[in-house]
């Protein structure tokens, strides 16, 4: 388990260490601090909690913009070495609570068509594929497409 905290704008360079050690391309502070300053945009960080045998580390994040009913999903990671751990599932529950809360009835995400484990994640929660975009991740190895996906809020179970 662990803890997942709401957190403001003074967390933009903790977020951004963590996008940059989950992505090949991260997002600088000034990044995060821009996406975070509308209202209905939020982030939320996770860690590790107080019965782990290291000191608190922020090892996950996801950061969401909420507007007119609509929310939108614009990055969730965790870090390599804490991957697999549920830690994911638990942001996605966390953020999707908030939003449905706040009277969001549709959230939409863009994924790489090869991050499966991603993908699973969000299906699990009822997201389902609604449109491609060519090309959209940049790696060294070639370009991957972005899967568009959306979830119906009113029908899920969080």
């Amino acid at each position: 388990m662990v803890d997942v905290v709401l957190v403001e704008g003074e967390a933009a360079e903790t977020l951004s260490r963590l996008h940059f050690a989950c992505f090949d391309e991260g997002w600088n502070a000034a990044t995060f601090a821009r996406l975070m300053s509308p209202k209905g945009s939020f982030a939320l960080l996770a860690y590790n909690d107080e019965r782990s045998q290291q000191p608190a580390a922020a090892i996950g994040f996801a950061l969401v913009r909420h507007t007119r009913g609509e929310s939108e999903l614009l990055t969730l990671g965790v870090v390599p070495p804490c991957r697999d751990a549920g830690i994911a599932r638990q942001l996605m529950a966390a953020l999707l609570d908030r939003v449905v809360r706040d009277g969001a009835t549709t959230m939409v995400l863009e994924v790489a068509e090869d991050n499966h484990a991603a993908r699973h994640l969000y299906e699990t929660f009822g997201f389902v594929a609604v449109g491609r975009r060519a090309g959209y991740y940049r790696r060294d190895e070639g370009a991957a497409d972005a899967v568009t996906m959306r979830a119906d809020l009113a029908r899920l179970e969080v």
